[in-house]
């Protein structure tokens, strides 16, 4: 059986069952698979903010090393992005060879198709995931003329197309033990765009350096960050002067518990750098703390001054819809003193901005932790809950 048929036939069966199932059969693929005992360079290419990506420049070619974001002990992805239009140079390190710019790539999530999208080069992008969570015009536009390709879901993405199309880079997220299934077996080239992981806003930023490279948009990442990591530092000294700082709940329960960040991710650390004082700082990790009751939710954060959450619904939440969905809520302070602000991201941009714009971000947060800082702002994603 040819290779294509082969992953056809695999990409077949991985479609079907739940998502639940299909999330398992990537995971079980390749499960630990990455790392090496390659040392996680010293010298970063004057990265500032992000901790797990290194970027030198060699002769001949620029070595990208990506550190295990779950064991910082371990180098995860070493890549060599060589010129395409040179002759490979003798003697390359270990590492994936990548030849760029990039002309056909396939990318798997929703930011790294908006980022394509903003530093210019949806031109190089073929094929995409998770289609129904895209707001790009743009990105969509191209979908819908048939410039770029739906893959279907990034868990199980159609791998006979992917081949069909000519990629020759897949961008995708990682995941803790997983691996990419039969995508691992194309060929193709995998980016692990680990940027998520960084626990600075600005950490995640700095990840444009990479794609610009990948896209031969180099200057224009350059650029985009400066502009970025400008206006973050500046609103966030704007922040800082304020009097007082308010106390702040996030997001709401999911079934039996309440996701909570921690005060050391980064949007515990864009929180902060708001001008508000977020009631589970002490909580310490990366990501969220799904287990918690809203008992232990409610103990300690009952009289915060401010609620905020994410969401996503055809139609907007009210208090009152907020209080048919679960009762309870109405117990909070925030709730009594209608001081409540939610994000649907059902039609914002909220999750294709928040990785390379966290500046916007910090800019809502400001407008609702002291108002009087930007008083003619009009938010981009938290409303007021009516």
């Amino acid at each position: 059986m040819s290779l294509k048929s082969t992953i056809s036939a695999k990409s077949q069966s991985v479609r079907i069952g739940s998502f639940a199932i299909l999330l398992l059969l990537i995971c079980a693929c390749n499960g630990g698979r990455s790392g090496s005992g390659a040392a996680f360079p010293a010298e970063r290419g004057g990265l500032k903010y992000a901790s797990n990506l290194a970027i030198v420049q060699e002769d001949g070619y620029t070595a990208v090393t990506l550190r295990d974001p779950w064991d910082s002990t371990r180098v995860r992805r070493s890549y060599l992005l060589v010129d395409r239009d040179k002759a490979l140079p003798d003697n390359l390190p270990e590492g994936t060879v990548i030849r760029v710019p990039v002309q056909r790539a396939v990318i798997y999530t929703t930011v790294h198709a908006a980022m394509a999208d903003q530093l210019g080069c949806l031109d190089h992008v073929v094929g995409v995931c998770e289609k129904q969570y895209i707001t790009s015009e743009a990105v969509l536009s191209r979908i819908s003329d048939g410039r770029i390709a739906d893959l279907g879901p990034s868990t199980a993405p159609d791998i006979e197309k992917i081949i069909d199309l000519g990629a020759d880079v897949i961008i995708a997220s990682p995941f803790e033990n997983s691996g990419y299934g039969a995508a691992e077996k194309t060929g193709v080239p995998i980016v692990e765009a680990a940027d998520y992981m960084e626990d600075h806003p600005l950490g995640r930023s700095e990840w444009l350096r990479f794609y610009g490279l990948l896209f031969g948009r180099n200057e224009e990442a350059v650029a985009a960050f400066k502009a970025t990591e400008e206006r973050y530092n500046h609103l966030k000294a704007l922040a800082a002067a304020a009097a007082e700082r308010p106390t702040v709940l996030l997001e709401k329960k999911y079934g039996p518990s309440w996701p909570v960040p921690s005060g050391d991710c980064y949007i515990g650390v864009i929180h902060r750098d708001a001008g508000a004082d977020y009631i589970f700082a002490d909580i310490s990790g990366r990501g969220n703390v799904a287990q918690l009751s809203y008992e232990t939710v409610y103990d300690k954060a009952a009289d915060c001054d401010l609620w905020l959450f994410k969401y996503n619904a055809a139609s907007d939440y009210t208090y009152a819809s907020l209080k048919l969905e679960y009762e309870p809520y109405a117990n909070f302070t925030a709730w009594h003193d209608r001081k409540i602000y939610a994000c649907n991201s059902a039609y914002c941009s909220y999750y294709d901005d928040i990785t390379f714009h966290p500046d916007w971000l910090l800019e809502d947060l400001i407008h609702i932790y002291h108002p009087e800082l930007l008083p003619d702002y009009e938010p981009r994603y938290y409303k007021p809950l009516r």
